[in-house]
C-alpha cells in the first residue's frame, strides 16, 4: 500500500511538472510575441512623432520689446 501511494504520488507530481513545463514554454512564447508587437508599436509612434515634429515650423519669438514696457530708473 505504501509503495502504491509513493508511485501514484511520483506519477502525479511528474504529470503536474510536465504540464507546467509546457505551460511555461507557451507563456514565454506569447510574452515574446507581445513584446515584439509593443516594440513595433513604439517604433511606429516615435517615427510618426518625429516626422510630425519635422514638418511643423517652429514659432519665432519676438525679440523686440516695445519701449513703453521698459521700466525707467528713478534716480
Amino acid at each position: 500500500m505504501g509503495l502504491t501511494n509513493f508511485i501514484l504520488t511520483v506519477a502525479g507530481v511528474g504529470a503536474v511538472v510536465m504540464l507546467l513545463k509546457g505551460d511555461v514554454k507557451q507563456s514565454a512564447t506569447v510574452l515574446r510575441r507581445n513584446v515584439k508587437h509593443i516594440r513595433n508599436w513604439l517604433e511606429e509612434e516615435s517615427s510618426a512623432a518625429s516626422k510630425a515634429a519635422q514638418s511643423t515650423k517652429p514659432k519665432e519669438i519676438e525679440t523686440k520689446v516695445p519701449e513703453k514696457d521698459i521700466p525707467k530708473d528713478k534716480n
